[in-house]
């Protein structure tokens, strides 16, 4: 081949790869850049001298998938945008001269661990706030629970589609970098799996139980949640409640009998089932609070209501299916979009029921762990009496005198329990009162 064909090498008194740094040098100082070439691999070779016209240093040359960044101009030179650092900070490493362009190290634009959050969850410490928006979200869902349970009749598969949405919505957060799940050891494990249980079968029990009672039967006992939980907190916990909570529960107790006042009617059976629902529910409150409560002697559990989330909505959409599966209602589900009742309207409202029974799980954890175990029974008593005045509006029902004393004894416990509690937090922060 012709010498005229071949590119010179332009000499220098400067090795392009000094020898204290392996990487790369730019030489920026000795003469104009027109390509700078970033080796993903160096290799270096020494050309042999029948491919060369004079004398030339060893080169790096780059693996043919190394990226290639030209500059715009011929005369344009490629110059450290940040202040070299201190030598002394180095660790006994010579930092590169100032003629050499040190890279950093080489990651993809398109790692989700680079990506940050398009905005940041920062959830709210004040207690107020999460009691209030357990009232909505839970008030909202109940009522359109009613609404759709009697164009949807199938309640385990309801329940199955509301753990779909919460762990669809918590695997897209964890995704996403809004919170880091744990990561959990054999003994979390089968705790998590213990309270799975203990969530599903709560429903199983609630939702058998109301086939047998009437709904003011059904209601009056479950009144009766803050009475167990504080026996139970002490039994198991030693979580002591002071006089003054204790006495504020009476109007709440006795507010949501005379409220539901109406057809006691009840089997032995139906009976039964319902104060073994009321046990099951205020476990179920307790045990919320003590998987997120930090002791003495162990962390919490879990450190957010995403991370409960997170691993509880997949057991619990396994059981439900399981439970739905068992007493046939899966099959009743496949005759009814059959026969064509599954229309595109109900779809649609089934999709956001299951969006406002994910918004009500970040809400009840994170109300649970500010709030305690006790406010929160309290906190569903009072919610029940507010079902029902909301109730009267929507759905155009009527209330007897006996009916309104009751809603107002309950709202009027609620919020001296509330203010007890506030009081008691602001000049004991240290007292264990829940």
């Amino acid at each position: 081949m012709p010498s005229s064909s071949r590119r010179p090498c332009i000499s220098s008194s400067k090795p392009l790869l000094p020898p204290r740094h392996a990487l790369f040098a730019s030489n920026a100082a000795d003469g104009p850049m027109q390509t700078l070439k970033l080796p993903s691999a160096p290799l270096l070779i020494d050309i042999p001298s029948k491919q060369r016209d004079v004398d030339a240093p060893r080169v790096a040359l780059r693996a043919d998938r190394s990226l290639r960044l030209s500059s715009g101009t011929l005369y344009q030179r490629a110059y450290h945008h940040e202040p070299y650092p201190d030598s002394s900070n180095q660790n006994g490493i010579e930092s590169p001269s100032p003629t050499e362009l040190t890279l950093p190290p080489f990651a993809s634009p398109t790692s989700p661990k680079l990506k940050s959050p398009p905005f940041a969850i920062l959830l709210p410490q004040s207690s107020t706030f999460w009691l209030s928006m357990y009232f909505c979200f839970n008030l909202g869902l109940t009522l359109y629970n009613k609404s759709v349970l009697v164009r949807f009749p199938f309640p385990y598969t309801l329940s199955a589609l509301h753990a779909c949405f919460g762990t669809i919505g918590a695997s897209f957060l964890a995704k996403h970098g809004y919170f880091t799940p744990s990561r959990l050891n054999l003994r979390e494990a089968v705790v998590l799996v213990g309270f799975s249980a203990l969530y599903t079968v709560n429903i199983v029990v609630s939702n058998i139980s109301l086939q047998l009672v009437t709904i003011p039967f059904h209601q009056v006992v479950r009144a009766a949640t803050p009475i167990f939980t504080i026996l139970f907190s002490a039994i198991l916990f030693g979580a002591q409640s002071s006089s003054s909570k204790k006495i504020s529960l009476v109007p709440v107790v006795a507010g949501v009998g005379f409220a539901t006042f109406g057809d006691y009617y009840f089997t032995y059976i139906g009976l039964l089932l319902t104060l073994l629902g009321t046990l099951l529910a205020a476990f179920k409150t307790i045990f919320t609070n003590v998987l997120q409560s930090p002791t003495a002697v162990r962390p919490a559990y879990f450190r957010n209501p995403f991370d409960l989330l997170y691993y509880l909505s997949p057991l619990a959409l396994v059981e439900c299916l399981l439970l739905a599966h068992a007493t046939g209602e899966l099959e009743r589900v496949q005759l009814y979009a059959a026969i064509g009742e599954m229309s595109r309207g109900k779809v649609m409202a089934l999709a956001l029921n299951g969006c406002i029974a994910f918004g009500l799980n970040v809400v009840s954890f994170s109300a649970n762990r500010k709030v305690g175990a006790l406010g929160m029974t309290v906190a569903s008593n009072v919610k029940q009496v507010l079902t029902i005045v909301f109730a009267v509006f929507i759905f155009d029902l009527t209330i007897t005198t006996l009916n309104a004393v009751g809603i107002g004894l309950t709202l009027v416990g609620g919020a001296w329990y509330a203010w007890i509690e506030l009081v008691e937090k602001r000049d004991a922060p240290g007292m264990n009162t829940r």
